[in-house]
C-alpha cells in the first residue's frame, strides 16, 4: 500500500473542570492527529497523546517526529516500519493506528466483527474535596457506571475513598491510583487504611517494579501496574518478580495496539485512555473488545478506562465513540469509523 500524502494536526482539547492527579493539573489536553491518504484518496486516522507529564516525549517531539514521515523517500508501509523504531510510543502509536484505520476502510467490505460489542467502562474521578468527589461519582453512577476510578495522592485520600463508597454503596466496584506518589511505607499505611472499603486495585502506587513487588506482598488489595509497564520486556519483568496482578495500558504510553496486544498476553490487562481525543479512544476500544475475544477468563471481568470523553467540553469528530449506559459503543462505519468534523478541528488547532 502506497501513500501520497501525510498530514500532522497538533491540537488541543479543553477540559469541563481541571484534570487534576498527582503529577499535576491541567486544563486542556494536547494532542496530535494524523492524517495518512493513500493513492486511492482514502484516509487513515491516527493520534498521538504525549506523555509530558511523565517526562516523556513532548508535543513540539511528537509532531517533528510525524512530520518526518512526509520526508521518507518512499511513502509505504515498508517504510514507515522503518521509521517507527526510531520514534517516541506516541508517535509510534499514531502510525501504527493510522495505518490499521487505512488498511480497515480499503476493506470496507469486509464486516468489522465485534463492532456490536460495547467495552464496560470505568468512571474517572478527577482528586478534590472528598464531597465534591463523591458528588462526581454520583453524577457518573446516574449514567450507568458501576466501576469508579479515583485519583489519589493529593490530599485526603481516605477521605475521598470513604465517601464514594458511600456515594455509590457496597456493590460498587472502587480502584484507586495515586499515580506513583507514594513512597513504599506510606504505600503500605495508605492500603492498610482503605481495605476495608473493598478495593478491586491500587494502580501505580509507588514508582519501581521492586518497590511494587514489595508491596504486592504485604497488601491484600491486588496490584496494577501503569508507568512501570512500557513494553514487552517490562511486562516479562513484572510477572517475574510477582510484581503485580494486573497493569493498565495506554496505547501511547506503549507504542500502539500490537504492542499493547503483545503485553496482554504476559500480564492480566484492562486498556486505559492517556486522555485520548476520539481517535484515539476508538483504537483502544477495538484493543479492548480484542481482549474481550478470548479464552482468558481474567480479561473478561475488567472495566476499561476509556470513559474519558466525558471529561472534555468539546471534540473535533462529528461520528466517534458513545457513551451509554456506563459503556463505550465504537463507531459503526469501516476502519475506526471515526469522522473528522474540520471546523470543529480548525477551532481547536495549536
Amino acid at each position: 500500500m502506497r501513500l501520497a500524502s501525510v498530514e500532522v494536526i497538533p491540537y488541543a482539547l479543553p477540559f469541563r473542570e481541571p484534570y487534576v492527579t498527582a503529577r499535576g493539573r491541567l486544563e486542556q489536553r494536547e494532542m496530535v492527529l494524523l492524517r495518512l491518504r493513500d493513492e486511492d484518496g482514502l484516509v487513515g486516522l491516527g493520534e498521538a497523546v504525549p506523555m509530558s507529564l511523565r517526562g516523556g516525549a513532548t508535543l513540539a517531539d511528537v509532531v517533528r517526529e510525524l512530520e518526518m514521515l512526509g520526508d521518507l523517500p518512499s511513502l509505504d508501509e515498508t517504510a514507515f516500519a522503518g521509521a517507527l523504531a526510531g520514534c517516541s510510543a506516541p508517535a509510534r502509536s499514531a502510525i501504527s493506528i493510522a495505518m490499521l484505520d487505512l488498511r480497515g476502510r480499503r476493506a470496507a467490505d469486509a464486516a468489522r466483527p465485534g463492532t456490536e460489542l460495547p467495552v464496560v467502562c470505568n468512571a474517572t474521578l478527577v482528586s478534590g474535596a472528598a464531597a465534591a468527589v463523591a458528588e462526581d461519582a454520583s453524577r457518573w453512577a446516574a449514567e450507568g457506571f458501576s466501576t469508579f476510578k479515583l485519583k489519589l495522592g493529593t490530599g485526603d485520600d481516605v477521605g475521598q475513598v470513604g465517601a464514594v463508597r458511600n456515594a455509590v454503596g457496597g456493590n460498587a466496584r472502587i480502584r484507586v491510583d495515586a499515580n506513583a506518589a507514594w513512597d513504599l511505607e506510606t504505600a503500605k499505611r495508605t492500603l492498610a487504611t482503605l481495605e476495608p472499603f473493598g478495593i478491586e486495585l491500587v494502580e501505580q502506587p509507588v514508582a519501581t517494579m521492586e518497590e511494587l513487588a514489595a508491596l504486592a506482598e504485604g497488601t491484600s488489595i491486588p496490584v496494577a501496574a501503569d508507568e512501570s509497564v512500557t513494553g514487552t520486556t517490562d511486562a516479562e519483568r513484572a510477572a517475574a518478580l510477582g510484581a503485580c496482578a494486573y497493569t493498565g495500558i495506554k496505547l501511547s504510553k506503549v507504542g500502539g495496539p500490537e504492542q499493547a496486544l503483545s503485553i496482554a498476553d504476559i500480564l492480566p490487562a484492562y486498556i486505559s485512555s492517556a486522555l485520548d481525543g476520539p481517535v484515539g479512544i476508538a483504537a483502544a476500544g477495538q484493543v479492548a473488545q480484542t481482549l474481550h475475544d478470548t479464552d482468558r477468563p481474567e480479561r473478561l471481568d475488567l472495566a476499561h478506562g476509556l470513559a474519558t470523553q466525558r471529561l472534555f467540553a468539546s471534540t473535533v469528530a462529528s461520528v466517534e465513540s458513545e457513551l451509554r449506559d456506563g459503556m463505550l459503543h465504537l463507531p459503526p462505519g469501516p476502519g475506526l469509523g471515526v469522522e473528522i468534523d474540520e471546523r470543529a478541528l480548525d477551532a481547536h488547532r495549536l
